[in-house]
């Protein structure tokens, strides 16, 4: 009778890679992740405001230290990349599994398949992005170019940070989320609805365009998440979109200090961005029916409970009766006689007291079992 072949494991159901998972762990690390990422955000934020005030940095009308546009903005992004360590973190420490198990199915993030969908992205999303500068707004001020020596060291940061900020959302939402729910559901749907709500949610309440649009592009990355394996497509597409969109607010005159985040959008710049989404998402999915990355993973193996008679000598009659096969010299029914140590013949003699002084005593008989072998 041959062995059943081992589950094979999508993405969202890696938390049951690990042997040691048990069903308290997503729970205890969403907790962990929530309250790490708010605490080292306050770190670095408290840190900034300190090193802000000793330089001189002005103080803002809400008490916070005014930065500027390009600092401010790089504290921003750094603060929202430091979740990317947390989730690696309670990966590591409280899933019990490797850290690289978030990142993709083959337990590390695949940087080739991301630099394809980094290539996949950019020319759909800076086709997109320049029509939303052809859309008419209603009530629009006139962009002014901010010129080089602003623009060039905002380009220089932005490039640094933007990734790592747009990769910490996306361990925290398709990554950590997506995994926690689906370490108790096996459908992909009911692990990626969860994440997508937050998602939105965490960029504030805007207008509904802007809300759907967001949730639209979480479900979407997510899809794209569980159906290629990792997090790279949805890493490349949300780096490089937002990439874009900084790089177009640092190249107008105070355009890094406005508020406005992607759930203010209005209907016309939305339509736009879905139809980015639905181009990026066309070209991954063919990219990947041509290199077909990995997207399943066979769990692991069932630790086998201990052995009853494990302490039983393996010579001994108690454990061949219970494992007659780990003792094939024997034939079955027959377990080996033990050794009962007892006085030798004659009492260790050469002489015995039936042969005559000096001779020597002659080996048993054929057949003769009175005397056992030393």
């Amino acid at each position: 009778m041959t062995n059943p072949l081992p589950e094979l494991l999508p993405y969202h159901r890696m938390a049951r890679v690990s042997v040691r998972h048990r069903w308290w762990r997503p729970v205890l690390g969403t907790g962990f992740v929530a309250v790490a990422c708010v605490v080292v955000a306050g770190l670095l934020y408290g840190i900034g405001s300190v090193l802000g005030s000793a330089k001189g940095y002005p103080e803002g009308p809400d008490g916070t230290v005014e930065f500027g546009p390009v600092t401010g903005t790089a504290l921003d992004l750094l603060a929202i990349a430091s979740a990317l360590p947390v989730v690696l973190l309670a990966v590591l420490w409280i899933g019990r599994r490797p850290a690289g198990t978030v990142s993709s199915v083959t337990g590390g993030l695949r940087w080739r398949w991301l630099g394809w969908c980094v290539l996949a992205a950019l020319p759909v999303l800076a086709v997109t992005t320049g029509a939303m500068f052809l859309l008419p707004m209603d009530d629009a001020e006139p962009a002014r170019w901010a010129g080089w020596e602003v623009f060039g060291p905002a380009l220089a940061m932005l490039v640094v940070l933007v990734p790592l900020q747009a990769a910490a959302e996306e361990y925290v939402f398709r990554g950590w989320l997506t995994q926690a729910v689906g370490g108790f559901l096996r459908s992909p749907w009911w692990a990626l609805v969860p994440q997508a709500v937050l998602f939105g949610a965490a960029h504030g309440w805007g207008t509904p365009w802007g809300f759907a649009d967001l949730v639209v592009f979480a479900m979407v990355a997510g899809w794209l998440t569980v159906r290629t394996g990792g997090l790279e497509a949805a890493i490349g597409l949300h780096a490089v979109s937002n990439l874009l969109a900084f790089g177009v607010s640092a190249a107008v005159v105070d355009g890094l200090k406005t508020d406005d985040t992607a759930a203010d959008a209005p209907w016309q710049v939305v339509a736009v961005d879905l139809t980015g989404i639905a181009l990026y998402t066309a070209a991954v999915l063919w990219l990947a029916h041509r290199r077909t990355p990995t997207r399943t993973v066979p769990a692991p193996a069932p630790v086998p409970p201990p052995l009853p008679f494990s302490a039983a000598h393996p010579q001994s009659p108690a454990a061949y009766a219970q494992f007659p096969s780990a003792h094939p010299q024997f034939p079955a029914g027959h377990a080996p006689l033990p050794y009962v140590p007892g006085p030798a013949p004659h009492g260790g003699r050469t002489n015995a007291r039936d042969l005559p002084p000096g001779a020597t005593p002659t080996a048993p008989p054929p057949g003769d079992t009175t005397r056992p072998p030393h």
